[in-house]
């Protein structure tokens, strides 16, 4: 069976036909993120902290680190993305103990980051690009760690399926050559917009099945591709997940958390409300006003995409006797019922006299 083992200096994250769904954090990425990038440029890390702490709590298996930044002040990557590459992983290391995956598309921040980072990290990533095949397999055999193997080459991104497996296969074949075995590569077969192609899901969970039952490989995805640009796509990645997961994927690239309800929407809920005439107590704080609505919550929590992975992990025996399922589910007790049965009775059920 299958598996690619990812440690950090004290934890074993196990990517594996057999095991539960690794879920690769990607919230520390400034692509897209403005604020973000704008701070790692003015050297302040706390979001960069906010996010790993959040993204573990939520239940990511590993971390992404992404140090992508173009800075205004020197817009070449290949000078300042590897120390900053850098400094993230020594902070991130610092904050958590999951495994980390180290990302970027700059040879230099690749190699800076591995030179820094405890246990045994994946990389991200290789395509089957002549040149870059050149450049990262040598890191990946030179460091012993497992790469991510993304399916496009010198031609681009083809919308073929059979294509993209071509390339696949290409890239595994690659690594031999160089002595890195086939468990070491995690392949991303490319998660097409299911809103621009029609087929896309269709053609992911058949790639998956190849990949699986012809290559052997493990394999991941950027999980939110699949609902880019549509309504409620929370909604369509829960459903693609476990539909995922059914075929065979053995992990993803995605965000594990909830993102808090922002102060501004509270304030035009609560606005609505009284415009309706609704007469809530003064005194209600805003978390139990947003959970009271369905809003949400004021911190960071898990996500929707959890809870189906969670589920699906139960369901495929990933998750023996549904330990993890339980564990998350069960309501906390209140302060006071510590000790209380069934509708709060102190000791249980009664024994007839």
């Amino acid at each position: 069976m299958t598996r690619t083992i990812v440690e950090s200096k004290t934890k074993t994250a196990i990517i594996g036909f057999d095991q539960p769904f690794c879920v690769i954090g990607e919230r520390i990425n400034p692509t897209g993120r403005k604020k973000l990038a704008a701070e790692l440029e003015a050297g302040d890390f706390s979001t960069v902290e906010k996010d790993a702490l959040a993204q573990v709590a939520a239940g990511a298996t590993v971390l992404d680190i992404n140090a992508g930044v173009v800075y205004n002040s020197n817009p070449n990557p290949n000078e300042t993305e590897p120390p900053l590459m850098i400094k993230i992983i020594e902070l991130v290391q610092q904050l958590v103990d999951v495994p980390l995956c180290i990302d970027s598309s700059v040879p230099a921040a690749l190699e800076a980051g591995l030179s820094v980072c405890e246990g045994r990290p994946l990389l991200n990533s290789v395509t089957g690009e002549e040149e870059r095949m050149e450049q990262i397999l040598p890191l990946v055999k030179k460091y012993n760690v497992p790469v991510v193997a993304i399916s496009n080459d010198d031609t681009g991104i083809s919308e073929d399926p059979d294509v993209r497996f071509a390339v696949a296969k290409k890239i595994v074949q690659r690594a031999a050559d160089f002595g890195i075995p086939a468990h070491d590569i995690v392949v991303d077969p490319l998660v097409m917009p299911i809103g621009a192609m029609g087929t896309a899901g269709l053609q992911v969970f058949t790639l998956v099945r190849r990949l699986r039952e012809e290559l052997g490989v493990n394999t991941t995805c950027g999980a939110s591709n699949i609902s880019f640009g549509l309504p409620n796509r929370h909604g369509i990645n829960n459903a693609f997940l476990p539909m995922a997961m059914g075929a065979g994927m053995t992990s993803a690239i995605m965000n594990p958390v909830a993102l808090p309800v922002p102060p501004s929407k509270i304030a035009e809920k609560r606005a609505e409300v009284a415009a309706a005439g609704i007469v809530l107590p003064e005194d209600m704080d805003d978390e139990t006003f947003v959970t009271l609505f369905g809003m949400g919550s004021t911190q960071p929590r898990a996500g929707k995409e959890m809870e189906a992975i969670r589920a699906a992990n139960f369901l495929t025996n990933n998750d023996p006797h549904g330990g993890e399922w339980i564990r998350t589910n069960k309501q906390p007790v209140k302060a006071g019922d510590e000790g209380r049965g069934r509708a709060g009775r102190t000791g249980g059920r009664r024994r007839r006299a």
